[in-house]
């Protein structure tokens, strides 16, 4: 596996013999090692120039973009190397078929909701009492299977996020005062947390299914549309509660993450730089954490996993 390198600071990018430069408006130059490098996400306000994306097209490196507060601004992809017109038609013709499409919906939405119930279960068991809205998405988690539409199965999977995001409050340690999820923009600590780190778990799934010859734009629970990469959407779901929740629930629990990181403007919170290098030293090692595979019979990735599933 490739590496991630994420430039958080302003200065200029570019190629330098056979590699990929960064120097800070400090002066400061750092390395990109493009024999090595997968991913660079840029958070900082950074110029570049059409050979620096030339050669990274030539070393298969992908660029994800973010604004100054963080939100994902857009991904350079190099031109694809693994492609199939086979797989694609076969890919359309399954989200054409409303009864194949409905059941790889609902098996996206299961394996979502299964994931945020062991999330529970695993603080149950650590004298949280959190039986009642354990019961209450099994008997949810269960409704999936009779939905009769996609509509049908978001409602459910709203209901089962809205009975978990009530759980939260009991969860973190401290008085976080989440009562809803606010995307656009978000209004508090736990929002712009959830939004910051779902955003990386989008790009990083959207690299992984670069990898493969599945096309990021044809999805099946989210309605493709324009100007998104809705299969990342939905292959997101599935990995939201294993990678994104269990990090805030322990960064916020052992306070490597704390009011002092974030900076109100107007109506919503933000990530200072500090905040957001510790979320993204923290991503990295969970992207890393090997779990075993069982149909493989070896220890995988995270990272890895996104891409297998």
């Amino acid at each position: 596996m490739g590496e991630t390198f994420y430039i958080l600071r302003d200065g200029d990018i570019r190629r330098k013999d056979n590699n990929v430069i960064m120097t800070s408006l400090e002066g400061e130059i750092k390395n990109l090692k493009a024999e090595v490098a997968d991913e660079i996400y840029i958070f900082g306000e950074v110029s570049l120039n059409t050979k620096l994306l030339n050669f990274i097209s030539q070393k298969g490196i992908i660029l994800h973009i973010f604004n100054y507060y963080g939100f994902y601004s857009g991904s350079y992809c190099p031109r694809e190397t693994s492609i199939s017109g086979y797989l694609l038609v076969q890919q359309v013709r399954a989200y054409d078929d409303s009864e194949k499409r409905l059941k790889l919906a609902k098996e996206i939405l299961k394996a979502a909701s299964h994931n945020i119930y062991r999330n529970l279960r695993y603080y149950n068991s650590r004298g949280i009492d959190l039986e009642i809205s354990m019961k209450n998405i099994n008997r949810l988690i269960n409704k999936l299977d009779y939905g009769e539409s996609i509509n049908e199965i978001m409602g459910i999977e709203g209901n089962i996020r809205k009975i978990y995001y009530s759980t939260w409050n009991h969860i973190v340690k401290e008085d976080i005062h989440f009562t809803k999820r606010v995307k656009r923009p978000p209004d508090n600590m736990v929002n712009t947390l959830i939004s910051f780190i779902n955003s990386l778990i989008y790009t990083t799934t959207l690299s992984e299914i670069y990898k493969t010859q599945l096309n990021p734009i044809i999805s099946f629970l989210h309605q493709p549309g324009t100007k998104r990469f809705s299969l990342c959407l939905d292959i997101s779901e599935v990995f939201k509660p294993l990678i994104v929740d269990r990090m805030i629930f322990s960064m916020l629990n052992r306070q490597q993450i704390t009011k002092d990181e974030f900076e109100k403007e107007s109506n919503f919170l933000y990530l200072k730089e500090s905040g957001k290098k510790k979320i993204l030293m923290e991503y990295d090692k969970r992207l890393e954490n090997t779990i075993t595979h069982k149909e493989l019979g070896r220890d995988v990735s995270y990272r890895y996993l996104i891409r297998l599933e």
